[in-house]
């Protein structure tokens, strides 16, 4: 009997080999409560197709960011040119420039017209390492050798720059096309509820959702800041 996700949706699992055989996430994935999405992003894999080959990873962290009432939501202010993608429906990417750095990349949630997202912050390598490798040394000065496997995507810029992930993608259609999420039915990972990480607003929210014995979790440990992490059983 295949196993199910909190949306009720079926997952195959990864033929031999580690060819692709996962579905993309359907539109109704995306169109939940934002914290039902965040939570079940998690195991799920992030997929980048470009010219330059395939590069993917499973998904080990995410936050939350829900509406116009959230302080730390790019729709705080309303509608903007910037923040439209917010606005528009479910399952599309919406991907910024943070600080004049870094790519971010998030899923866009809940029913159209009501502004949420949910940031992917982490990935376990799974497809294109030495590709990932080559990103992430490009313009350093080291080799790609000297990154960890558990660091090549720790870290929601980190994880743009190896699956070459830029605003070329905002707006991408994630239920389909060169950047997509997969559900390939891997096993269900213990996780922890923490407040969001990097931001100066909001910051009472538990909406930072991790797998907790991860390696790959991004240098804001779960509960270094303020509570500690609260394991999801705490929180039923």
């Amino acid at each position: 009997m295949p196993r199910t996700n909190t949306a009720g949706h079926a997952v195959r699992t990864p033929a031999a080999g580690g060819q692709s055989c996962g579905n993309a996430l359907p539109r109704a994935f995306y169109a939940r409560p934002t914290l039902e999405v965040a939570r079940d992003l998690i195991g799920m894999v992030l997929v980048h197709d470009s010219p330059a080959g395939r590069a993917s990873g499973v998904i080990v962290e995410t936050e939350a960011y829900v509406g116009e009432s959230d302080p730390a939501c790019h729709a705080a202010p309303g509608p903007t040119l910037r923040n439209a993608p917010l606005y528009g429906p479910p399952g599309v990417a919406y991907v910024y420039l943070n600080y004049g750095i870094h790519y971010l990349v998030n899923a866009v949630t809940e029913p159209e017209g009501s502004p949420a997202a949910v940031l992917i912050r982490a990935l376990e390598p799974l497809e294109g390492e030495a590709l990932m490798r080559r990103r992430r040394a490009r313009g350093t000065g080291r080799g790609g050798e000297a990154f960890a496997a558990a660091a090549l995507c720790r870290g929601p810029g980190n994880l743009t720059r190896a699956l070459g992930i830029s605003l070329r993608q905002n707006r991408a259609d994630l239920t389909a096309g060169p950047l997509r999420i997969e559900d390939r039915g891997l096993p269900a990972r213990d996780v922890a509820w923490s407040r969001r990480v990097g931001i100066r607003l909001g910051v009472d929210r538990e909406w930072r959702c991790a797998v907790a014995a991860s390696e790959a979790v991004s240098a804001f440990k779960a509960g270094s800041r303020g509570r500690r992490a609260r394991p999801e059983s705490a929180l039923s």
